[in-house]
């Protein structure tokens, strides 16, 4: 199901026929390093990832991650949403694409629309994000969409990240 379109992209909703491409995108070295090890080695862990979290979160919540698409093949380029987690007192914006589509604009093109609809839509006036201590590169996207540092905080798995707010 379609959620969003921007002028390259379109977010929709995961499914486990998404399998593959969840596969591919938790076990990339830039996944590991700053978001962690998620156990997702074979298709159907990856499946029951997506079960388990993305769709289990959209009936829940009515929003989660959305696989991210270009628009002129249908290509999955990485995954970008929001998310109710636990530990975290607000809904906070959660990003991840491959590392071949980096430097192109397209997680800030998407992340500019799931905000957009976290607000519009959903009507959220405070957004987070949290980032692992050293991931520069999401802290300067966060940065261009207008977040600001607020602190370090520890999360229930005991990881320690940088929190960032957007709005009141």
């Amino acid at each position: 199901m379609n959620v969003l379109e921007t002028d390259r992209l379109v977010l929709r909703r995961l499914s486990a026929e998404d399998g593959e491409f969840v596969l591919q995108l938790l076990n990339e070295p830039s996944w590991l390093r700053f978001i962690g090890d998620r156990g997702v080695r074979t298709v159907d862990d990856a499946r029951d990832y997506i079960l388990t979290g993305p769709v289990a979160m959209y009936e829940r919540v009515g929003f989660g991650l959305y696989v991210t698409e270009l628009k002129v093949d249908g290509a999955p380029i990485g995954l970008c949403g929001l998310i109710k987690r636990d530990g975290l007192e607000d809904v906070d914006i959660g990003f991840a694409f491959f590392p071949r589509f980096w430097g192109k604009g397209y997680a800030y093109e998407s992340a500019s629309a799931v905000m957009a609809y976290g607000r519009s839509v959903l009507g959220l006036d405070r957004i987070v994000a949290i980032t692992s201590l050293d991931n520069d590169r999401s802290i300067a996207l966060l940065q261009k969409l207008g977040f600001r540092f607020e602190k370090t905080i520890r999360m229930p798995n005991d990881d320690e990240v940088r929190l960032f707010a957007s709005g009141v």
